[in-house]
């Protein structure tokens, strides 16, 4: 399969191409677009579409209402507060 150019591609991919890489590229591609063609013969309409290989499973903790800090505890050791917040150095103008 030649259908495609080399130079284009690797302009997409900002890739230097040397010439005897172009070659060996196009080589490559031709059998990567000729494997695919023949993935197409195949009868999938019995299979379902998938988004994984494996079903995936939620690892995270249920989200619940769990007790916290207080404020108090959380400005203890702040070096600057005010008003129940933390006090910053202002860093835009």
């Amino acid at each position: 399969m030649s259908d495609f150019d080399v130079k284009y591609v690797a302009h997409l991919a900002r890739i230097a191409l040397a010439p005897g890489e172009e070659e060996r590229l196009a080589a490559q591609l031709g059998n990567i677009l000729g494997y695919i063609e023949k993935l197409k013969e195949l009868d999938v309409r019995e299979v379902e579409p998938t988004a994984h290989a494996v079903p995936l499973i939620n690892v995270f903790r249920d989200d619940e209402i769990r007790p916290s800090l207080t404020n108090e505890e959380a400005l203890r050791n702040a070096p600057s507060k005010a008003n129940g917040l933390f006090l910053v150095p202002k860093i835009v103008e």
